[in-house]
């Protein structure tokens, strides 16, 4: 899957961009059972979601992607303001000094900032860095506007990019040296407000996967190797890839606790006059969302889109037949598209006459618009539309008289079969395994596995070197709040101690 581009960037930013091969524009020349990489690179560049740049690990994100991205982003940006979260824009650039405050989470950082080190061809005296997050950015300002207890609590959020330089198998949308993302960062006078919201915003990232995107995540905690670094404790959404076997950590809920305040001096006086830190939380989620999704629903066809957040939902496609005059066809196609649109359906018709129906089934179908309107002679004999769905090839004739309200719910159907399909596969590829031969079996298989863990970052450390290889090593995905029941006297599957909880264990992205 990952970006066979240039592996190093040469100091003037070239670099070989993946070739795709595109013999006549549509079609897919990889499976996606056979060849989940290479697929997935082809599907990201012929639905015209992507283009790769000359710059390995950084990708052009066309008009088709940034459409969805603005639907999630207006579901939740409209949330969090109204938990009284309010925007704000900071800086790109990071000084040494500020970056490197925080000892423990500048080295989690460290391989992955990018430095700015020259102003045209003289040496910058002092290299600047470019945020990978922005805790580093934005705490010396907090310390700065929070005072006393009237100025909590304090909730920022921004709609920014980062860049994390990454080396290793850059992906689009999965892994990439630049990405959108919102940064939630919030101050709060006690814990328990820190606690309840950390929890509020994971709801809504697993909202934004589930009611938009269609696909299912699980909601636990991080273990403390795999939590934000100089946090207090992560809570994540984890989706699985079963093509790959993969786990994703789809979107981040810290709370940072007061860790970052005591490096930062973010004070505060209470009522009693009495002098305490502020308690702290970060949140995010990225363009990563969008790789999640096509590679959950994808198929042989190309791209397939969740109705929510496609940018055109209905595409009407005019059938002619020999020589049958067109203006009453396209005239019911456009009569078609302005019922759908004044009913709040994104429809658009396809009334282009230098290529076939059959092309254009098949590039719309390569691009996963959810439903396809076919409006041919016959249709309007019979004063109807015949509608295909994209997620499982089902026609249908409705009449246009319940034009509106059939696909309304066809489209609300296609959501949940695509959840429900999605869920299906995630469930299948989840195992139990109670020792280390089953842990290793499952693991084999490209399983999410469920096991029973002492919880000691050792034995985590030590299941990451038993399992290395040239496809990764396992490692903790997440320990899900909803619990099986743990019988008394089982034991970890990796060390044989008493467990204290159930963990999920996989590979990741």
């Amino acid at each position: 899957m990952a970006d066979q581009g240039a592996k190093k960037s040469n100091a003037k930013g070239g670099g070989k961009k993946k070739e795709v091969k595109k013999e006549t524009g549509l079609g897919l020349s990889k499976k996606k059972d056979e060849n989940f990489g290479e697929w997935y690179s082809e599907v990201v560049v012929n639905s015209e979601m992507i283009e790769y740049y000359d710059i390995s690990g950084c990708y052009i994100l066309r008009p088709w992607t940034i459409a969805i991205w603005e639907t999630m982003q207006a579901f939740f940006d409209a949330e969090i303001k109204k938990m009284k979260i309010k925007n704000c824009y900071f800086p790109l650039f990071v000084s040494p000094g500020v970056l490197e405050r925080e000892k423990d989470h500048i080295e989690g950082f460290a391989p992955e900032v990018a430095w700015v080190t020259k102003s045209g061809k003289s040496d910058l005296e002092v290299p600047i860095a470019i945020r990978p997050t922005s805790e580093t950015v934005m705490y010396p300002y907090f310390a700065k506007w929070i005072r006393g207890h009237r100025d909590l609590p304090l909730k920022l959020n921004q709609w920014c990019n980062v860049v994390r330089w990454e080396f290793s198998n850059p992906t689009p949308f999965i892994r990439s040296r630049e990405f959108l993302w919102q940064e939630g960062h919030t101050a709060f006078a006690t814990k328990a407000e820190a606690d309840e919201e950390v929890l509020e915003i994971l709801e809504l990232y697993r909202r934004i996967y589930e009611d938009y995107l269609a696909v299912p995540v699980v909601k636990g905690k991080k273990s403390e190797n795999e939590k934000f670094a100089g946090g207090l404790y992560t809570t994540s959404v984890e989706a699985f890839i079963p093509n790959t076997g993969r786990g994703v950590q789809g979107a981040t809920s810290h709370c940072l606790g007061q860790n970052f305040a005591k490096m930062f001096e973010i004070n505060f006086e209470n009522e009693n006059r009495e002098k305490g830190m502020v308690w702290q939380n970060s949140w995010a989620y990225s363009t990563r969302t969008i790789g999640v999704m096509v590679m959950v629903h994808g198929d042989d066809k190309g791209l397939v889109l969740p109705p929510k957040v496609a940018a055109i939902q209905a595409i009407v496609v005019p059938v002619p037949y020999k020589d049958t005059p067109m203006e009453e066809i396209y005239d019911a196609c456009l009569k078609t598209v302005d019922t759908l649109t004044k009913a709040g359906i994104r429809a658009e018709a396809d009334l282009s006459d230098n290529q076939t129906p059959g092309w254009k089934y098949s590039h719309w179908e390569m691009k996963g618009v959810p439903l396809r309107i076919e409006i041919g002679p016959k249709d309007l004999q019979k004063n109807q539309v015949r509608v295909v769905r994209r997620d499982n090839s089902a026609k249908e004739d409705i009449p246009v008289s319940m034009l509106v309200e059939q696909v309304q719910d066809i489209l609300a159907k296609i959501h949940e079969n695509l959840f429900n399909v999605a869920k299906e596969k995630r469930d299948a590829s989840i195992k139990v395994a109670k020792t280390w031969e089953e842990f290793m079996e499952a693991l084999n298989q490209k399983k999410m596995i469920l096991a029973p863990w002492c919880d000691e970052q050792e034995v985590e450390e030590d299941v990451k070197k038993r399992t290395k290889g040239e496809i990764g090593a396992a490692k903790s995905l997440c320990t899900p709040f909803e619990q099986p029941e743990l019988p008394e006297g089982t034991l970890c599957f990796a060390s044989g101690k008493p467990a204290k909880k159930w963990t999920y264990w996989g590979r990741s992205y």
